[in-house]
């Protein structure tokens, strides 16, 4: 049997020893909680991985500007709920002349990245980036890698004074999201761009993009087999905006006539007149909400139904409006070209 006060000794060892192994536990762990607050950006453990990898907060998430509706549309679906996407030039918008307003300059100010349709189209953008004074600012050219067309067909003019309609395209015709082959590769390039910018979102960016992109490949089927039954639709617009649908569907786009817009007098109207005769075309588009005197007096002495061919500029802002006015365009083209 030990003694009462050996046993009391080695008590106070034992105790002794646990108290500086507990001492020491709590400086190293003081010391790794030390390191941890000063390397926040290296997660510890499988939570704090699953964590960092999924969307920030609301008030985090990344800022997209993107500039005009049919970028909204392709941005916005890449996106999803992950990053916040605005658009710059509200729908309905000449985006040919627009002129840029202090909050565009704030939003790009603000913004994390910056997305375009290119070649040339938002002239305002320039000046507006450079007033933005915004030196992290990623931007993305929805047009990369693709050729761009020039004029297709003549342009007609109607009138011997007038402002130019159609405007000039010098780095070709930016009309490039009518083609829905080539809004894939506007898909791809917005998908990529916002994976650099953003990678902690690579995955949602992907899957979102590849959805879309299969839509875009089934409206592509749509359009290949309903237009085969019509090859030799030939017909006249007023805006030059089509020249990549016509191209990628065999359409024949004779001519793009340029028209006054206002005070039209009768040597106006049967200058157009003449001008649309003499292509002998089976179909004229216009473009919804437009109404032009001219156009009416035109379709009337032609004996031509005037029909609207939706350029998107102008619209709702879900990504699925895109598909919603594109089969409406298909559906006008089939009874137009008939």
């Amino acid at each position: 049997m030990i003694p009462a006060r050996i046993g009391h000794k080695a008590s106070r060892q034992r105790s002794g020893i646990l108290f500086l192994i507990m001492l020491i536990l709590s400086i190293a762990t003081g010391c790794n909680q030390s390191n941890t607050s000063q390397t926040t950006n290296s997660p510890q453990s499988p939570l704090a991985q699953e964590a960092a990898s999924t969307p920030l907060a609301q008030s985090e998430k990344t800022k997209v500007v993107t500039t005009f509706l049919p970028i909204y549309l392709f941005t916005k679906a890449v996106a999803g709920d992950a990053a916040d996407v605005e658009i710059l030039v509200p729908p309905g918008t000449e985006i040919h002349e627009y002129q840029a307003t202090p909050s565009n300059i704030k939003a790009i100010a603000t913004a994390n990245v910056l997305v375009k349709n290119g070649l040339g189209l938002e002239e305002f953008l320039a000046d507006t980036i450079k007033n933005a004074q915004n030196p992290k600012l990623a931007e993305i050219d929805a047009s990369k890698s693709i050729k761009p067309l020039n004029e297709i067909s003549p342009v007609e003019k109607t009138a011997k004074e007038e402002k130019d309609h159609n405007y000039e395209h010098t780095e070709g015709n930016p009309h490039i999201w009518l083609d829905p082959v080539l809004a894939k590769q506007q898909v791809t390039n917005i998908r990529d761009g916002l994976i650099t910018a953003d990678p902690r979102n690579q995955a949602t960016y992907e899957a979102n993009a590849a959805t879309y992109i299969k839509e875009l490949e089934s409206l592509n089927m749509e359009f290949q087999q309903n237009l085969q039954k019509t090859p030799n639709c030939t017909f006249v617009t007023f805006h030059d905006a089509f020249p990549y649908l016509a191209q990628r569907y065999n359409l024949k786009q004779v001519a793009v006539v340029e028209i006054p817009e206002d005070q039209l007098s009768p040597a106006d109207v049967q200058n157009a007149v003449n001008v649309v005769k003499k292509y002998k075309v089976k179909a004229l588009f216009s473009e919804p909400g437009v109404d032009n005197k001219l156009l009416t007096s035109l379709s009337k002495d032609l004996k031509l139904t005037l029909r609207p061919l939706d350029s998107l500029e102008t619209g709702e802002t879900d990504p699925q409006y895109y598909f919603k006015a594109m089969k409406t365009n298909l559906q006008t083209l089939e009874t137009a070209c008939k």
